[in-house]
């Protein structure tokens, strides 16, 4: 059996060793579009903030390891598909080509681009890849002027690493006007602002960017605004180029179903670029979460494998920690229509709890400043425990969350 792994992040290294085990004599090829080792993307603001050193970000430590176990390693990009209903072969941008038997799609997102003019010029990158975490760790000095174009999650998970090293930093909002909207009530968001800007961060939410110049340059329609980096933290998109003419559905990713299969025979998907089920809601869904995409490789391994075994999906989960006050968002914190909701704000202390409910199920939630509930709220969403007279409670006081955890698993 020949095994093709297109993509080396969490979803495609736990995809090829779970596929030794599971068939000891198969070839197994993992095919890696970056230049190096596998490396987690997550761990670049590790980098940034001097807290690893690049090798500390390789998802195996251990020199020789996918070697040891006969997994061929190779740095080439796919750049084309070909598929028929027993396998197929995948094109690589030296020349070659794979043929395959079995093929999993693993190649994650890259980032989208502003549609502005400029976003080419030197002093402009993305914070995505190992080598962007290299031009932006060599301009972090203080004093720096820094503009991160964007406010969702990517831009969060940096904005830490570049404050604490003392750079000017300037987040633009856009036009949502509103940070972090796709992980947060208005509520929430305005909280992290005002924590944002205690903390020497000067967002802004007001003005549309028209495009970059020399400099560089970002110029809006009400400021201009002088730097010495930008770095475009605007949304990702998945890599599926390569899947063109195969058949293969596209939505948000690459549809699968609860087998990992695409529409393709043969052709398997996991992590940031599969659109797998979603535990809160059934529905299918892109999650870019790292845990998701491990799990998605471990179960697609099993299923190329010949094993028929359901994915049971992932639980909507983000946790990001914005220049130290932690943020977590659970399921379905957006609510549900007719379910009932409940906030706890305490602007003071920068500490918000919104929990979410159907009927007597929690569903959803958001916390921001408090982490010692949080385990409690997973395992109430995660095991959709009937709360009872617990829910009036909660209700009350969402801060009585690990009460409720604690009195329910003891039934």
């Amino acid at each position: 059996m020949n095994y093709v792994l297109i993509g080396a992040g969490p979803a495609g290294v736990r995809a090829a060793e779970a596929l030794r085990q599971e068939d000891p004599d198969a070839s197994i090829v993992l095919v890696s579009g970056e230049a190096g080792e596998p490396y987690a993307r997550m761990a670049i603001p590790y980098i940034l903030s001097g807290r690893i050193q690049e090798e500390g970000a390789q998802q195996r430590k251990t020199a020789g390891h996918f070697a040891s176990q006969n997994i061929r390693y190779l740095n080439n990009k796919a750049l084309k598909v070909h598929a028929t209903p027993s396998g197929g072969t995948v094109d690589l941008d030296d020349g070659s080509s794979l043929p395959y038997d079995r093929l999993l799609v693993a190649t994650g997102s890259s980032p989208s681009l502003p549609p502005i003019p400029g976003t080419d010029m030197p002093g402009v990158v993305s914070c995505w890849t190992l080598e962007d975490a290299r031009i932006i760790a060599d301009k972090l000095k203080p004093g720096t002027r820094v503009i991160m174009l964007g406010a969702g999650f990517v831009a969060g998970v940096c904005m830490k690493s570049l404050v604490e090293s003392g750079v000017n930093l300037s987040v633009i909002a856009g036009r949502a006007g509103q940070i972090l909207r796709s992980m947060m009530t208005p509520v929430g968001s305005s909280m992290l602002q005002r924590w944002l800007e205690k903390n020497g961060v000067n967002v802004i939410t007001k003005g549309r960017t028209e495009r970059i110049e020399a400099g560089p340059r970002l110029v809006m329609d009400n400021q201009t605004i002088d730097a010495d980096l930008i770095i475009l933290a605007t949304g990702v998109h998945p890599n599926l180029s390569f899947l063109d003419g195969t058949g293969a559905e596209i939505d948000q990713g690459v549809v699968i179903n609860e087998f990992m299969e695409t529409t393709v025979p043969c052709i398997y998907a996991a992590g940031d670029v599969a659109q797998g089920r979603d535990f809160s809601t059934g529905e299918w869904i892109v999650h870019a979460l790292q845990p998701t995409a491990t799990e998605h490789g471990r179960i697609a391994a099993l299923n190329m494998s010949g094993k028929r075994v359901p994915y049971r999906g992932s639980l909507s989960m983000n946790v990001l920690d914005t220049v130290g006050l932690i943020s977590y968002t659970f399921g379905l914190w957006q609510g549900k229509e007719g379910g009932d909701v409940v906030e706890s704000i305490d602007e003071a202390d920068y500490i918000y709890t919104r929990l979410c409910f159907d009927g007597d199920v929690l569903i959803g939630a958001i916390s921001i400043g408090r982490a010692q509930h949080v385990g409690a709220i997973r395992g109430l969403i995660q095991t959709r425990r009937n709360l009872g007279e617990w829910k009036a409670k909660l209700m009350q006081n969402p801060q009585q969350i690990m009460e409720a955890f604690v009195a329910l698993s003891a039934r």
